[in-house]
């Protein structure tokens, strides 16, 4: 490694340097401790004595070989801070640690699993004209196992499991809620003591290889969360790591985020060439296919606050992490969930953005679901609120996200939000919205459960309710994803001609028409979001149903669609909470 590319911000594969790496009948120990007074290292290689790292000068990069080191052995650093107090810590570089509560790092073979998925690497794309419907994911309660303790598959008995799923449920690729090591389960992987480290709660590091390869072989793509703003306080990791702030603010003004944890500095140009070698190293070293990065809004303002300003140092330091990224990895996807109005989040940096493929459209998302909660005879009224999203649409490239966020702490699963009491109306209005949501540009993704139409929150502790896959909605909600694959017209979100509102009399407000059009297809969604039949009125040639929501193996009354033609006029009787996808 290039030291003074380090101390410049430039460095992307840090971890190949840092860290422990077996060479030969040795391991080389490197860590970065600028002021530290002594570090020592202890653990299974040398009988939990204290072995010394040594000072390249006053460089702060510390090193030391230790002959007989092997795979699967545990150790910490022993950090003597200036100050006098001695606190043990991970390896900030370490590429495994134990499960929580125990806190060593542990030794790897980064070649004991090897790759087979060439073809798939040199094949995909993120090209914006291609699908995109993600199946977002919590390992640790999509199933459980009752023959573990904590109920927790393997990643590769997972692999078994879930991938049948995904290919029958139309899903294009796959996104896991942060796989990092984390050592409180209720953060689902968002506090991180285990940047490079992939969670032992599922197994091995060459086990979750083995889960993506096996993706890729099945073509699914898999995507993980990666959260480059703030880190756990525990004291074993990041937090004060050579007795000093070293990766955190100095003041808990802004040091301290609004989740107990700590944010970084990214004014550091020691920390950018961390957390971007930490993101480089899940696409280099474990094939990923993208990154959606977590809280991006406090990247670009202080505290995630546009009221506070912009943060320089921070939006820097992501225009040059996904510059470097995108040169490294171009088919790799970089989505940013962020919900600022930030101009150019996803125009490339060297156009003057911030280099994400994606963005998420949590504002299409809010005004959705308060729309579907509102109770009909007042839609009218807020009948904006699904037509507001396309006077922005062309400003970003979005994602519509109905993401974990929205089923937790009270906010009620999906089809809980719908408007009413009586179960089999709250169904309807789900299927409807999202014949809606598949039908609006924007790539598309959905937190596991929503497919199964649970009527209750998610919980990390639990698991989703299986019985509900042979239930009706299932079957739809399955439909639509694998007509949404299979038409090209939904799926050219960005192209200027590919969308229209499809024109309806002011006498039906509740009716929504979407036309879409892609190499020589055209599909028209009409939506019926009324408590009451519908009549959509318009000149329309012959149609074919792709996808009836009303149908009766999805749960609907099973009505026929209704049309009548008369002149060059075709009207379409839309039943109450009903929406049909034609292919015109």
């Amino acid at each position: 490694m290039d030291k003074q590319q380090f101390f410049n911000g430039a460095v992307f594969d840090a971890y190949r340097w840092f860290g422990a790496h077996l060479t030969g009948d040795a391991a080389v120990f490197r860590t970065f401790a600028p002021n530290a007074s002594r570090i020592t290292l202890t653990g299974a290689m040398n009988g939990w004595t204290e072995t010394d790292l040594h000072q390249d000068g006053r460089s702060g990069f510390w090193e030391v070989s230790v002959p007989g080191t092997q795979a699967g052995q545990l150790y910490k650093y022993r950090i003597y801070a200036a100050d006098g107090s001695v606190t043990e810590h991970c390896d900030p570089y370490g590429f495994a640690m134990e499960l929580r509560p125990a806190c060593c790092s542990i030794v790897t073979n980064p070649d004991e699993y090897r790759f087979t998925d060439e073809k798939w690497m040199q094949s995909r794309t993120a090209s914006p004209d291609a699908p995109l419907n993600i199946y977002e994911m919590h390992l640790g309660s999509w199933q459980r196992n009752s023959e573990n303790a904590n109920g927790w598959f393997t990643y590769e008995q997972l692999a078994d499991r879930l991938i049948p799923y995904l290919l029958d449920g139309g899903y294009t690729h796959v996104e896991f809620l942060p796989l990092s090591e984390h050592p409180f389960d209720g953060s689902w992987g968002y506090q991180n003591t285990g940047f490079f480290a992939p969670t032992s709660r599922y197994g091995t590091p060459a086990q979750l290889r083995l889960l993506i390869d096996r993706l890729h072989h099945a073509g699914i793509g898999a995507i993980m969360d990666f959260v480059p703003v703030h880190f756990a306080v525990d004291s074993y990791g990041l937090a004060k790591y050579d007795g000093t702030p070293l990766y955190e603010y100095p003041h808990s003004a802004v040091g301290e985020s609004e989740w107990g944890s700590y944010n970084f500095i990214h004014s550091r140009r020691e920390v950018r060439c961390f957390l971007q070698s930490a993101a480089n190293y899940w696409l280099e070293e474990f094939h990923f296919d993208g990154l959606r990065m977590d809280a991006v809004s406090r990247l670009i303002y202080w505290q995630g606050d546009p009221q506070r300003g912009v943060n320089g140092d921070t939006l820097d330091f992501l225009k040059n992490m996904n510059h470097g990224l995108k040169a490294r990895h171009p088919s790799a996807l970089l989505i940013a969930e962020d919900s600022t109005a930030y101009p150019g989040v996803t125009r490339p940096v060297d156009e003057g953005g911030l280099g994400f493929d994606y963005k998420w459209d949590l504002g299409w998302m809010h005004d959705t679901l308060e729309y579907c909660q509102t109770q009909p005879d007042m839609r009218p009224r807020d009948r904006g609120k699904l037509l507001w999203s396309m006077h922005y649409f062309a400003n970003e490239h979005y994602l519509l996200p109905l993401s974990h966020d929205e089923v937790v702490h009270g906010k009620a699963a999906i089809v809980q939000k719908m408007w009413g009491a009586d179960e089999k109306d709250k169904y309807a209005q789900a299927r409807t919205m999202y014949l809606y949501m598949f039908a609006h540009p924007g790539k598309k993704l959905n937190f596991m459960g929503n497919e199964l139409g649970q009527l209750y929150e998610w919980n990390e502790a639990g698991t989703l309710d299986g019985a509900l896959a042979d239930r009706p909605f299932h079957r739809f909600f399955h439909s639509l994803c694998k007509t949404y694959v299979e038409n090209s017209a939904l799926h050219a979100d960005y192209a200027p001609d590919n969308f229209r509102w499809a024109k309806n009399h002011a006498d039906a407000p509740c009716v929504f028409g979407m036309e879409r059009r892609a190499n020589g297809e055209t599909l028209l969604a009409l939506c019926n979001f009324a408590d009451s039949e519908q009549n959509f009125t318009a000149s329309l040639p012959k149609f074919t149903i792709l996808l009836d929501s009303n149908a009766a193996e999805f749960g609907g009354t099973g009505e026929t669609l209704a049309v009548s033609r008369k002149d060059s006029l075709c009207t379409v009787a839309l039943p109450r909470y009903s929406a049909v996808l034609l292919k015109l």
